[in-house]
């Protein structure tokens, strides 16, 4: 037993201290676990294991979904996917106070759904949006801050690697199929909640809100923005009816984006170089991260930290709702200096035996582990969207936390709401008979 608490000691001290010390993740995750392993085998054999588990732990088929969907992703950056988007958005609700901030909002749920990903979200609408919304007497600062915590519904609305990743880490407790439709009630949550928070703002300040339109114009932005939404329809609804996998689903979303792409006269030949130069460093960042979580998730279950934790909590705190709330505010600290996908993989193995032993859902879990870790991106230090933000409006960081901050608290609302309500998560997968 002294053994086995001296292993867990010397695996977190030294994945904090790394981290601490600048040292990026999927390195601090490697060398963390090939240390705590020299001390249950010679260093041959722990360096042997972890590039074993390395290796094994991305040789899964679900997995190649996550390429396919970056690549998506890219593709429909330079497709003139937002644009449209917008205009659809500013047609429908442009007429509202603070009408362009709800225009960011509702692009941003529909593009990063669309694309599978916050980073395009927020560089696509943010890069569009924040000029005209400057214009229109909306502090840049403001406009950074709605466009980095609205960037985040991509994360739940489906498609999403997240999920993708999260289904995997679960060991087969959550389907893919399951988590997608799931996604749709807390993602337009958020979004709800984000509008909610940014109408008292506009009407506190006064900002100007667009003349409404016409029908025909509703209807003409609607035509022009339609072929985009299909391809939710075709990715969501081919996996939940079961005529394809969710990798076969990024694949038909890859080619889908590029006839929308030349169809859209934005996207050219001479782009794919730099398409697939871009979609190729993202897909390796991802897939080493992935690689060296599944090693430190398999360290977890050899040294039996997950079942540990599952009796420590149960023995010392009886009250289901104290031990939720325990998990969110680690979960919480966590996505302040970890990247969603290394912590989705190494946290699910320990917090999710602990949620299902109080008779949780794994799938109303995955939802508010990717809630959390959607707050956790938007905050310092690590806050990987805070910074994209921040860098696509022309902002420091320091001015874009005070208008962030209530947007946040929006957030973590919703994030309650779904760990005590389950059936804000698992309404819609009862309803297409994915889950008991």
């Amino acid at each position: 037993m002294a053994i086995e608490t001296l292993s867990i000691i010397v695996l977190f001290v030294s994945f904090i201290g790394l981290l601490a010390y600048g040292v990026p993740v999927a390195y601090s995750i490697g060398i963390s676990t090939t240390l705590t392993l020299v001390l249950n085998m010679a260093f041959m054999p722990a360096t042997t294991t972890v590039m074993q588990r390395m290796t094994t732990g991305i040789d899964n088929f679900a997995l190649l979904a996550i390429p396919f969907f970056i690549l998506a992703g890219e593709i429909m950056n330079r497709g003139g996917i937002a644009t449209r988007l917008i205009n659809f958005a500013k047609s429908l609700i442009g007429s509202l106070p603070g009408g362009l901030a709800f225009v960011n909002i509702i692009a941003a749920m529909l593009f990063g759904a669309i694309s599978g990903s916050a980073i395009a979200a927020a560089s696509a609408i943010g890069s569009s949006l924040t000029d005209k919304m400057e214009k229109e007497g909306y502090p840049r600062e403001f406009s950074a801050a709605v466009n980095i915590s609205s960037s985040t519904t991509g994360l739940l609305i489906p498609p999403s690697n997240v999920l993708i990743i999260f289904a995997l880490a679960s060991g087969g407790t959550a389907s893919v199929a399951a988590l997608f439709i799931a996604g749709y009630i807390p993602g337009i949550l958020v979004g709800l909640a984000l509008m909610v928070m940014v109408y008292f703002y506009a009407k506190r300040k006064g900002l100007p809100k667009a003349d409404r339109v016409s029908l025909k114009q509703l209807f003409r932005d609607f035509r022009k923005a339609v072929l985009s939404l299909t391809l939710l329809v075709i990715v969501v609804g081919g996996i939940v009816a079961g005529i394809f996998t969710a990798t076969e689903a990024a694949a038909i979303a890859v080619i889908y984006a590029i006839v929308l792409g030349f169809m859209n006269r934005q996207l050219k030949f001479s782009d794919f170089r730099s398409i697939l130069l871009s979609s190729a460093k993202t897909t390796a960042v991802v897939m080493f991260l992935i690689a060296t979580s599944m090693a430190m998730s398999w360290l977890f279950s050899f040294e039996g930290i997950p079942q540990l934790l599952t009796d420590s909590l149960l023995d010392s705190v009886s009250n289901p709702i104290m031990i939720f709330l325990l998990i969110n505010i680690i979960l919480l600290i966590v996505g302040t200096f970890m990247d969603m996908t290394p912590a989705v993989l190494i946290f699910t193995p320990i917090f999710l035996p602990v949620a299902m032993a109080l008779g949780m859902h794994p799938v109303q879990f995955g939802m508010i582990i990717v809630l959390n870790l959607c707050i956790g991106v938007c905050t310092p230090p690590v806050g990987t969207l805070l910074f994209v933000g921040s860098g696509v409006a022309q902002v420091p960081v320091t001015k874009v936390i005070k208008p962030l901050l209530p947007l946040l608290g929006a957030m973590t609302l919703i994030l309650l709401m779904i760990t005590y309500f389950p059936e804000l998560s698992l309404w819609l997968p009862r309803l297409f008979g994915l889950i008991d």
